[in-house]
């Protein structure tokens, strides 16, 4: 007997009887026909990751919400501590053009941050926006980023000449200057974290 004769041939997998044991595949992965995601256990997508980003945009419009109110609380005070700050001859604001364009644009400030105070609270009491989502998302980019330039421009003009000021005298008037240029300088750091915040949104947002 040859050693050929003792080789078993294992049957090809075109051969293999019928009968045999299928191999167990992977369980089918459910697909979500509106938004594309499955909810299979292994993949990174379903409904545990929907509820992440839900969580994570409910932070971020509360963490919005609450920035924008400082905001406007800042540029109020700032406002009314400049309109207010008139003592007669040189110690009223409203000769030196520093301070008027300082007031001017806390005016600026406080209306645009009302306002998007009103229409986050809008939008979070009923679940209804009052603009679009990408329409939304760009305009809080631009104002919050346009706000910001203004407040830190108005308030860097205000100093020198209220540093020269306190030189000759420091009185109740150059107090005044300086608290609403601090008001200022307030409303513009948390514009501009808000600007972060609307940037962040503008990037992860979906045009498809």
């Amino acid at each position: 007997m040859s050693i050929s004769d003792d080789i078993e041939v294992m049957p090809s997998k075109e051969t293999e009887s019928p009968g045999r044991t299928p191999v167990p595949s992977a369980p089918p992965v459910a697909v979500d026909t509106e938004t594309g995601t499955g909810s299979g256990s292994g993949s990174g997508f379903g409904i545990a990751a929907i509820k992440r980003r839900w969580q994570r945009e409910a932070v971020l419009q509360r963490g919005s919400l609450a920035l924008r109110g400082l905001g406007f609380l800042f540029s109020l005070l700032g406002f009314i501590i400049m309109a207010s700050n008139k003592h007669g001859d040189w110690k009223n604001f409203d000769r030196y053009e520093e301070y008027r364009y300082l007031l001017g644009i806390s005016i600026l400030s406080t209306l645009y941050s009302g306002g998007q105070v009103l229409r986050h609270v809008h939008e979070l009491s009923t679940g209804k926006l009052i603009l679009q989502r990408q329409t939304s998302i760009m305009v809080d980019f631009i104002g919050d980023q346009l706000l910001s330039y203004l407040l830190i421009s108005s308030a860097s003009t205000a100093i020198p000449l209220t540093n020269r000021m306190r030189e000759g005298a420091d009185n109740i008037f150059t107090d005044s200057s300086a608290a609403s240029i601090s008001m200022a300088f307030f409303a513009f750091f948390v514009l501009a974290l808000s600007a972060l915040i609307s940037g962040y949104k503008l990037s992860t947002q979906s045009y498809i």
